[in-house]
């Protein structure tokens, strides 16, 4: 891209479903953004050479610190390579993560070496998906109830990287050496704010930690993120927090023009769901929509992982395809919820989890194919990253942002594949939705 068309935001999101928060949260306020699947070639990036942000999908809050290294590591210098005034490392706002699985501080330590920065501003806080940090503890919403995150019903026990520190600062202590300072509440409410976390960053030699609990600290530090950005683009880590902290500065400086308007795309006559989720939430919306409308499938995933494993995936496409020939929208899920989970069985076969999101992508491609639909989801953040790869997808725009439920907006497919090309897709985490999820889908509402 020239200097006339460099991005303000470029981002790697770490799962497939946090890289699509992003994209909502720039495109529901005037920030144009495409989301690309794999790095693009030059002609595909400037079909989106319009767009103001430039999002790349990764997987690696399911990889190894060895992985990132091999993968993270040329992605962030593509980045780079924009010239975009941030780039940002998006991570899940439950900052889930361990030193052997989704390292935020390894991740951290490769954006810090190749924007060769002093230090690297962290913000986790979104009050917009009820997630906060106060004092460098984090907390999370669940039912209606706020969280300390390691006390969290779901996050303190997640199947692969539980919470068990609240404390960000000493959460992020195993997994890098580099240290972190606290740009704490009353520090960045101050009147000599601007002073204060000058000399914290001055002394920064690792990352610092911006608190965000509010719609007003996040103002205080979206400001202090744009005003400390350097000429060269400014890497940052964090949530979909740094978006929208930064899109209250950006407003400030006139670089937007406010809320975007998104036509509603109406009802879809059937759809097609994948799952391989294991979250309650996710369990409650697979029951409401099997109570509304939808054939509810469960899968065997270690049939699946098989020996027999082809045979299994056939009929798992058949069994689906009975149900959308029958005019039926269809689930298959892998799990009905924590009490369904296999996931230790699962982790006894090497490189199980990744080929089990791509068995789901390949189930979802044929029901698309065979019965020409035009919309579908995936829910599960790591599934998602490895099922879409599946369907030829290579880029993604937003086509309906969901408000109520932010994180997880109807998007548009952009590929070469025609059976996909156009396909709209929902992108679900495990976390995210309200229990009317699938059907709101659907039926293409805001509710």
């Amino acid at each position: 891209m020239t200097a006339q068309t460099n991005p303000l935001l470029s981002y790697y999101g770490d799962d497939l479903t946090g890289s699509t928060d992003v994209m909502e949260a720039l495109a529901s306020n005037g920030v144009e953004t495409v989301l690309f699947i794999d790095m693009p070639d030059e002609a595909l990036l400037q079909r989106f050479g319009h767009c103001r942000a430039i999002g790349l999908a990764g997987t690696s809050r399911s990889e190894t610190p060895d992985w990132m290294d091999k993968h993270l590591t040329p992605a962030l210098r593509w980045l780079k390579g924009l010239g975009a005034d941030i780039c940002h490392y998006k991570v899940c706002s439950t900052f889930d993560s361990s030193p052997t699985i989704g390292s935020i501080g390894k991740a951290v330590e490769i954006g810090k070496a190749v924007f060769d920065q002093a230090y690297v501003p962290v913000l986790v806080g979104a009050p917009q998906l009820k997630r906060y940090t106060a004092f460098g503890h984090l907390f999370a919403a669940y039912q209606g109830e706020v969280y300390r995150i390691d006390r969290h019903p779901v996050m303190s026990r997640h199947p692969v990287t539980p919470m068990a520190e609240a404390d960000l600062r000493l959460h992020l202590s195993a997994q890098t050496a580099l240290k972190t300072r606290l740009a704490d509440l009353s520090m960045l409410a101050a009147s000599d704010a601007d002073d204060t976390v000058d000399d914290v960053c001055r002394d920064a030699g690792g990352m610092v930690l911006f608190d965000v609990d509010s719609l007003e600290s996040q103002s205080h530090a979206g400001r202090q993120l744009w005003r400390l950005r350097r000429h060269g683009g400014w890497f940052v880590a964090g949530s979909s927090g740094v978006e929208y902290a930064l899109l209250t500065a950006w407003s400030v400086a006139g670089l937007t023009k406010g809320k975007t308007t998104f036509p509603l795309p109406g009802k879809a006559d059937r759809i097609a769901v994948v799952s391989g989720s294991v979250s309650p939430t996710t369990e409650r919306q697979i029951r409401h929509a099997t109570q509304n409308g939808f054939a509810g499938i469960n899968l065997d995933p270690l049939e699946l992982l098989g020996e027999n494993g082809n045979a299994a995936l056939e009929r798992a496409i058949a069994r689906g395809l009975d149900s959308l020939k029958r005019g039926e929208s269809v689930i298959l899920n892998t799990a009905l919820g924590p009490s369904a989970d296999r996931g230790g069985d699962i982790d006894r076969i090497p490189g199980s989890r990744h080929r089990l999101g791509r068995l789901l992508g390949t189930i979802l491609r044929r029901l698309v194919e065979e019965q020409q639909l035009t919309r579908a989801v995936i829910a599960g953040g790591d599934t998602s990253s490895h099922a879409l790869r599946e369907l030829h997808v290579q880029a993604l725009t937003t086509l309906l942002p969901l408000p109520q439920t932010p994180g997880s907006p109807l998007c548009t497919a952009h590929g070469i594949y025609a059976p996909t090309n156009g396909l709209q897709i929902a992108l679900k985490g495990g976390q995210v939705g309200s229990d009317g999820y699938f059907a709101q889908i659907r039926d293409g509402l805001q509710v």
